[in-house]
């Protein structure tokens, strides 16, 4: 090859390179657009998950889940070398592909695709919330102008962008009905629970003061997960079952009525704004959400990039749940209330809340903080700190850390400081979560 023929081709791969990447799909691509359609809907959609029946943390995961994927997938075409999860989910294998020919306006397919998902998700939300979904959609174009230009949305983009984000979330939902979870509150599902007998014997888990409920969704291990890696991660065990004193696990159940009976001001404030209790909260999934939220609109992100953190944060923490509902009921490790009060103290129990009724080990709480700790410091940088605003309605904020890592920890130690952890519980749980959400990362965004 002559000298001149070689200087003309590296000058036009280097042209290659610097050139501005373009969209599969017509139009301009989806880096240039703020993150803000993104961000609104969660925002609105956290606290209709908490007033919502139904949205354990399990159930609010596997919602946020499909948010954030739907969300990805309705601009991906939009997306400089953007590539599609179908294929790379477990039995996804398809969605309906943007024409390279149709000009599409990406703010408004995610603005069509999150109001179709968001109805079919949560279709017993209370009626004012509905209105609320439907309100969003139609003035999302007043509420961010910026990303609204009508002179690239003309009637025919609108009708072309809308379809193509509704005709997505069905066939994300079509894909959803066949988890295992969708039909969490019928009457199949609430009978096959009801029928669910927990194993019996020396440290199993029974049903706990004061309530004595019944286990919460114990089935729900078996649900299909989003990662065909998720068994690639596993975690040691609790300490073998003893009463004796000096064995392992009568130490960290002295632990627990240790730091239990007298909580300092500032422990008993950590297990309370960690809590995330559904019903009074968009439990702990929405949580994390919420402080993804947060650093996407303090660093003005764009929606590219808003689109590829909610979908594998969402991912990774509703594989949490299901990864760690599957060992709880495998394992069946009783509580530490049950534990203390046969053999330590007979009248204790633990003072800051009730305990979850369902099995110990591992502690969701942790397994969940895990997994968005690994995401959100790949996202925003190990030494982050964040600002943490998710209480600020209740007063309880804003509450600040210097880096997600602590964030996480506090998570997971809050259960201890409750009382209805064992430590054991708490460091695995951190363990799995942490390689939940680095599988979460190896999927192929680009």
């Amino acid at each position: 090859m002559g000298t001149t023929l070689r200087t003309a081709l590296k000058a036009f791969l280097a042209a290659l390179l610097l050139a501005p990447a373009i969209a599969a799909a017509g139009g301009p691509e989806a880096t240039r657009y703020s993150a803000a359609v993104a961000t609104e809907w969660f925002r609105v959609v956290l606290p209709a998950i908490q007033q919502t029946p139904g949205q354990s943390p399990p159930v609010a995961a596997r919602t946020l889940a499909y948010l954030g994927l739907g969300l990805h997938e309705a601009i991906v075409a939009g997306i400089p070398q953007g590539r599609s999860l179908a294929g790379q989910l477990v039995e996804l294998e398809s969605l309906p592909p943007a024409q390279p020919d149709d000009t599409l306006h990406w703010p408004t397919v995610a603005n069509s695709t999150m109001a179709a998902l968001t109805a079919m998700l949560l279709p017993n939300a209370p009626p004012d919330w509905k209105a609320r979904f439907e309100a969003l959609e139609r003035s999302m174009p007043v509420l961010q102008p910026q990303d609204f230009d009508p002179q690239q949305r003309t009637p025919e983009v609108i009708v072309r962008s809308q379809t193509h984000g509704r005709l997505l979330a069905m066939a994300l939902m079509t894909w959803a009905r066949t988890d295992g979870g969708h039909d969490v509150l019928g009457a199949r599902r609430q009978r096959l629970d009801a029928q669910f007998v927990a194993p019996s014997g020396p440290g199993a888990w029974v049903p706990t003061p004061p309530r004595f409920g019944r286990p919460v969704l114990p089935h729900w291990g078996e649900n299909r997960p989003f990662l065909p890696t998720l068994d690639r991660c596993r975690i040691p065990g609790p300490p073998a079952y003893d009463e004796q004193p000096g064995s392992a696990f009568h130490r960290e159940a002295a632990e627990v009525l240790r730091v239990g009976t007298r909580p300092s001001e500032e422990e008993r404030r950590i297990a309370l704004y960690w809590a995330d209790d559904p019903g009074k909260t968009p439990t702990p999934a929405g949580h994390w959400s919420s402080i993804l939220t947060d650093l996407l609109r303090d660093r003005r992100a764009d929606l590219a990039a808003a689109a590829q953190q909610y979908a594998q944060l969402g991912i990774a923490m509703s594989d949490a749940f299901i990864a760690t509902w599957k060992i709880k009921y495998e394992l069946n490790v009783l509580r530490p209330v049950t534990y203390i009060q046969l053999v330590l103290d007979a009248n204790w129990v633990p003072p800051t809340m009730e305990t979850p009724p369902f099995p110990e080990y591992p502690s969701g709480h942790s397994v969940v903080s895990g997994a968005a700790a690994e995401l959100l410091e790949r996202f925003h940088g190990r030494d982050t700190a964040i600002e943490d605003r998710f209480h600020n309605d209740r007063g309880w904020g804003p509450r600040r850390f210097p880096s997600v890592a602590a964030a996480a920890r506090e998570a997971g130690l809050s259960r201890l400081y409750a009382g209805i952890h064992f430590r054991s519980a708490i460091e695995h749980g951190g363990t799995l979560g942490r390689c939940i959400g680095a599988q979460a990362l190896a999927l192929q965004m680009r």
